[in-house]
């Protein structure tokens, strides 16, 4: 047993050993590395801050943008191109809606080799990663690029809706398994095939099959043993309304001969049908047979990024601005990314969840506190009488 745990344990320091975290951009030291997309010319300016509130102004900082209802698009060229082939993926942000997100997007994108100045919407990527808004609609993206399509996640959680830093963690392994973690908690995971249309489906209906001519579709059927009562029919649907009084004006030379208004008839039972039982001839709902799909090819390698990965880019529309990226980290071992994590986000949320707090009770209206002054000197001279 000793022997097992000590070969687990020299496994476990042999990939720590490996493990490498190729690109963290923390904002530390400005944006000067960042390349302002010159493809349209409103887009929106990035400033470096820790923004209206944070828990430290330095660990903080980070590229916020500061212009209402623009489209956004700067990147960063990685220092080094990465291949994940036979490695975990594990990508990272921390971003903080502390404007109140109403429509805009909070996602980075992941690419090969590209002109930064015109990057743009259109630009080849491999990874789409992040969180997205628009009214109700709130998710994390994470959308693939693979054969030239851009494929969406068949699930679509959604993100933590308050003003304050959220940290966003997906892993890609190479057995084509992901993972998805918010705040260092595991939120989703499943299987690359499963939850993205990377390839054709296994079977497809058979064009051939059709369905048979007795094929019987009606899970019920009329009970042929009800009969319908003797009486069903012997009650109109409408009668002579037994309450209604010819008025004392009437004047049946003016007016002709007055008539007792109609009313439904509450004997009236309604058209008869008999009652519904189960069919023993239903055979359940037809459907064509399963036969392989010849357009279905495997790929042992979903997970593997094409080409190298060398930019990281921003590409967002917002209407309200005020959002912060930060601390965007490209690693092959979740636990040095997490290291990451620890010494900022986690360091320091508890000081910035207080920084906010003491933020809203300051910009909280005068108007407010004495209402509340008012209501509990009320209360009190009630209690009093």
């Amino acid at each position: 047993m000793r022997r097992v745990a000590t070969v687990a344990f020299m496994c476990l320091v042999a990939s720590l050993a490996s493990a490498k975290v190729y690109f963290h951009e923390s904002f530390d030291n400005g944006n000067s590395n960042w390349v302002d997309s010159t493809s349209k010319s409103d887009y929106g300016k990035f400033t470096v801050t820790a923004g209206d509130f944070s828990g430290d102004e330095e660990i903080n900082k980070g590229l916020k943008t500061s212009q209402d209802a623009r489209f956004y698009a700067s990147s960063v060229a990685m220092p080094e191109t990465v291949s994940n082939e036979g490695k975990d993926l594990v990508v990272s942000l921390s971003v903080k809606h502390e404007q109140g997100l109403d429509c805009g997007g909070g996602y980075i994108k992941v690419m090969p080799e590209m002109d930064q100045k015109s990057f743009n919407g259109d630009s080849e990527y491999f990874l789409m990663f992040g969180p997205d808004k628009c009214g109700y609609n709130n998710k994390v993206h994470i959308i693939f690029n693979y054969k030239g399509k851009n494929l969406l996640w068949k699930k679509e959680p959604r993100y933590p809706d308050d003003k304050l830093t959220h940290v966003y963690t997906l892993v890609v392994k190479p057995d084509n398994t992901y993972a998805l973690y918010i705040d260092q908690e595991q939120k989703e995971s499943g299987s690359l095939e499963a939850d993205w249309a990377f390839l054709e489906p296994k079977e497809i209906d058979d064009p051939e099959d059709k369905k048979p001519a007795d094929w019987v579709d009606d899970a019920q059927m009329d009970d042929p043993e009800d009969k319908k009562p003797e009486d069903w029919d012997s009650e109109p649907e409408k009668i002579v309304d037994p309450d209604a009084k010819q008025p004392e004006d009437w004047d049946e030379e003016e007016d002709g001969k007055w008539e007792a208004p109609m009313v439904p008839n509450p004997k009236y039972k309604g058209a008869w049908s008999p009652k519904r039982i189960p069919n023993p001839a239903y055979k359940g709902a037809w459907k064509p047979k399963q036969i392989p799909n010849p357009k279905y090819e495997a790929d042992d390698k979903l997970y593997m990024i094409r080409k190298p990965l060398s930019v990281i880019g921003i590409d967002v529309w917002q209407v309200k601005s005020g959002s912060i990226f930060d601390n965007i980290v490209i690693g092959d071992n979740l636990d040095e990314v997490n290291a990451i994590v620890d010494k900022t986000w986690k360091a320091t949320k508890d000081a910035e969840k207080a920084a906010l707090d003491a933020k809203e009770k300051a910009d909280k209206p005068a108007s407010d506190d004495s209402a509340k002054a008012d209501a509990d000197a009320d209360e009190e001279d009630k209690e009093d009488l």
